[in-house]
């Protein structure tokens, strides 16, 4: 302890993180790197896979029903028109009349604040080369062709050779899996969706398991070169979505251990890593990620679980919502654009979200590239006025703009399984919260028709929420009971994950959660805290800060010992770190 208080932080990262690997996996990404590292790598979680099926299936998930219902639409529609009220903008269907005037259009060249405009066309993967040899297998996972020279996100593995002389790739991994042709023989997976392990009868856990082993093979090979050979000079810290079910997280535990063959594992998790990553000790964490948002306070550098909120949707839901929106203004080119058969329509559609949408009041217009992409025909480009792009982002407040995905969580009887990582943490009282009822707080705007028949998960009650971000901000910081404790997280909220960098998101929450908070409660503050990191990377950075502190403590699972005994009650080794953190981490945040 003496050490640590003395010790500059960026020699403990020199010392101990040149051996420690950080994933943070999730729906859309996954972040892998050292924990020396400024930056992980962060890539696509997906991959595509040879397939010589026939039909062949473009991508293999538990699809469920593309069709929305006539009572969705009509909530959509009207969710529109109070979110248009609220920006000032026309309703829906308000037309100028007889449209002798032109609409009002807002400032096109210069005004959005974001420099990486995304109006370039993506080009197809090149998924077969002529003459390449495969490199001696290390591994489960051949090492690859492996192409430096453009994007981090692109991989391949072994090679098949076609009649025509060429070779397919066994395998594509990351963004350049999202960019294959419908036309050639593969099939996208996506081992995880919607923030759990995406098991179905079209995608068996095997299978599963299988890609997510291949997929974090391949990066710590092709992008970090650390063969197999080497792996047990290694750590490994998982830093996990709150969502993940315990049986998930042994899962992945197993995978690290006993196939990747890391020396050891710690787990974490989400929200409490970014806490540290923001090097705080009390927050409420809302992480908006690509699928899934979560809500979760940490008093004191510990989780409560009672305060966890989870809703069904993130970026990508208002990527959809951002294609409804322009068809129905009849603003979107005659085009096919279809993100379910292909993925990369839904890249394109990701791109034009984050460099366009934001969130204000007023007519929010731009002028765009729009690009359609055809199997069998060049990349079109079509030049187009879109409108409304302050509506997507209010799907955040309003989830009935987003309607249900197509693709549903996987099937709650394969988590029947009760060996407890968590050592009754989400039964335990804790000594920091008072005697009054978890969930005093009414739900606002509970139980909306659209979302009635959407999955909820029997596993941990009251983990599916079907509200709004404000409300289950608010809902989970007030339920925390005590008042010293609720004025302080409703003035240190933390947004994190890729759609916090959405324009005026942040103004957006302040106002709404203030006046969403009951009139007899003593708030008057509420504040969003700048992130001293990127948002998209603060809980791996989190995760590299807790394993570097915590290295050598008992709460890490060795190789040896986890093959043997996996853990089991009563076995002295719990998943237990996420939510009490000892004091060396608090001796980091306040020096």
């Amino acid at each position: 302890m003496d050490y640590l208080k003395s010790v500059v932080p960026s020699q403990l990262v020199s010392e101990r993180g040149s051996n420690l690997i950080v994933i943070n996996p999730g729906s859309g990404n996954v972040r892998i790197g050292l924990a020396s590292q400024d930056v992980p790598f962060n890539i696509p979680h997906c991959i595509a896979r040879y397939t010589n099926q026939v039909p062949k299936r473009t991508v293999q998930d538990q699809m469920l029903n593309s069709q929305i219902t006539t009572a969705q639409h009509m909530e959509r529609e009207r969710a529109y028109d109070v979110v248009a009220s609220q920006l000032k903008i026309p309703f829906l269907d308000e037309e100028v009349a007889n449209n002798s005037l032109p609409r009002k259009m807002g400032r096109v060249d210069g005004f959005n604040p974001h420099n990486n405009r995304k109006d370039t066309a993506f080009d197809w993967t090149n998924v077969h080369e002529k003459n390449v040899k495969s490199p001696a297998a290390e591994s489960s996972v051949n090492k690859g062709s492996n192409n430096e020279s453009g994007d981090q996100h692109d991989g391949a593995d072994a090679k098949e050779p076609s009649s025509s002389g060429n070779s397919f790739n066994q395998f594509i991994i990351g963004e350049e899996a999202l960019k294959i042709s419908p036309a050639e023989p593969y099939c996208l997976r996506r081992p995880i969706r919607r923030g759990h392990l995406n098991i179905s009868q079209h995608y068996p856990m095997q299978q599963v398991l299988e890609d997510l082993l291949v997929i974090w093979e391949w990066i710590l090979i092709e992008k970090l070169h650390i063969p197999l050979s080497e792996r047990n000079m290694y750590a490994a810290i998982l830093v996990v979505p709150e969502t993940f079910d315990n049986r998930e997280i042994k899962e992945i535990l197993s995978i690290v251990l006993r196939d990747l063959r890391f020396s050891s594992a710690v787990v974490h998790q989400e929200g409490l890593a970014a806490v540290f990553g923001n090097g705080l000790s009390t927050a409420c964490v809302v992480n908006i990620g690509s699928q899934v948002t979560s809500v979760i306070c940490v008093e004191d550098g510990v989780a409560l679980p009672s305060t966890e909120k989870t809703l069904p949707f993130g970026g990508e839901d208002i990527s959809r919502c951002f294609l409804w929106t322009q068809r129905h203004h009849q603003t979107w080119p005659q085009i096919r654009t279809d993100v379910l058969s292909k993925p990369i329509d839904l890249l394109m559609l990701n791109s034009l979200r984050e460099s366009y949408c934001e969130i204000r009041e007023g007519e929010l217009d731009a002028v765009v590239v729009v690009h359609s992409y055809e199997a069998d025909a060049p990349v079109g480009s079509h030049k187009t006025r879109l409108t409304a792009l302050n509506v997507p982002p209010m799907g955040l407040f309003y989830p009935m703009l987003l309607v249900p995905d197509v693709y549903p969580p996987p099937p709650r009887s394969w988590f029947n399984d009760y060996e407890d990582m968590l050592e009754e943490t989400w039964q335990m009282e804790f000594p920091r919260r008072s005697e009054m009822q978890d969930g005093f707080y009414p739900a606002v705007h509970a139980g909306l028709p659209m979302w009635d028949n959407y999955p909820v998960f029997a596993n941990k009650p009251k983990k599916e929420e079907k509200v709004g971000l404000a409300e289950a901000i608010t809902s989970s910081i007030l339920s925390t009971g005590r008042i010293e404790l609720q004025k302080k997280l409703f003035s240190s909220i933390q947004l994190i994950g890729g759609v916090a960098l959405t324009g005026g998101l942040i103004p957006a929450v302040e106002d709404r959660v203030l006046h969403i908070i009951p009139p007899n409660e003593a708030i008057e503050v509420v504040e969003v805290l700048p992130s001293r990191t990127s948002p998209m990377f603060v809980s791996w950075k989190g995760g590299a800060i807790l394993g570097i502190l915590d290295f050598g403590r008992d709460a890490w699972l060795h190789r040896e010992d986890w093959i043997k005994n996996g853990i089991h009650i009563g076995s002295g080794r719990k998943y237990k770190d996420s939510y009490f953190l000892q004091a060396q981490a608090m001796c980091y945040i306040n020096s």
